[in-house]
């Protein structure tokens, strides 16, 4: 009797651990969605005039943060590889915003030569650039080089967007970088509760983009609407000027 009293007790506990868990993930839900959202731009700042490229901004983060952009009046420019892609994309910008000057126009980051066609065409179309969001990049890709005979991730996520500007983390983003990996594409959709969606994942990069206490701020890293941390290998000058020399040697740039 005592054996099916204690049996019965554990199973009463069980039980009740099976029916709370749910009840407590159900309660927590909203706060964990709200953590893993991270910051939000809150300025309100207005971009008429303003003149703004986005890279990869055919999807994911970078058309959000295009859509953003577009609705503070600035005229943006997509900048994509897939002509196609960044059409259907501009198009829906242009509806959603009402704002008519979101043009298309060609950039393969795996193609010094098509990079220094867009610099050229915008330098005669365009009297000047205000915003730069280097958006696009690959990730997981199969080993492969560029036009240039560079390694992919090298070449479009480093070589191909070799500025200096603000640098960000936009977080775990349900976003099509992933792509190229089955595993992570599976995790992402199991998991996908705790990542943040494509407009919450570009709020960083809109906040650097049109933040008035940033105008004169560069170089800096940001995370959630804020500056982050940076390991002091990142904050060492001398290991950032090798980088930067070897990188414009590989490029074959004169920079003084």
């Amino acid at each position: 009797m005592e054996q099916a009293t204690g049996m019965l007790s554990c199973w009463g506990v069980a039980l009740g651990a099976a029916v709370s868990v749910p009840v407590l993930l159900l309660v927590a839900a909203p706060y964990i969605r709200r953590y893993v959202a991270g910051g939000e731009c809150k300025s309100p700042a207005r971009l008429e005039g303003k003149v703004a490229i986005v890279t990869g901004a055919n999807t994911g983060i970078g058309k959000e943060t295009a859509r953003d952009l577009a609705r503070r009046g600035a005229r943006v420019i997509v900048a994509c590889r897939d002509i196609a892609k960044a059409e259907a994309a501009a198009s829906e910008i242009r509806a959603d915003t009402g704002n008519q000057q979101v043009i298309v126009k060609k950039l393969d980051l795996a193609d010094t030569k098509s990079i220094r066609e867009f610099a050229e065409k915008f330098l005669a179309e365009e009297k000047e650039l205000h915003i730069l969001i280097n958006n696009a990049g690959v990730m997981l890709c199969p080993y492969s080089k560029t036009a240039d005979g560079f390694e992919m991730h090298l070449g479009v996520n480093h070589l191909g967007t070799k500025v200096t500007a603000n640098a960000l983390h936009p977080g775990s983003v349900r976003s099509e970088l992933v792509r190229h990996s089955f595993v992570m594409s599976w995790l992402w959709k199991i998991f996908s509760f705790f990542l943040k969606t494509p407009w919450e994942g570009a709020q960083t990069s809109v906040y650097c983009a049109v933040a008035e206490e940033l105008d004169s701020v560069t170089g800096q890293y940001f995370s959630d609407c804020q500056p982050a941390y940076v390991s002091p290998r990142g904050r060492d000058d001398e290991t950032a000027k090798k980088l930067w020399s070897v990188s414009c040697e590989l490029l074959s740039i004169q920079w003084d």
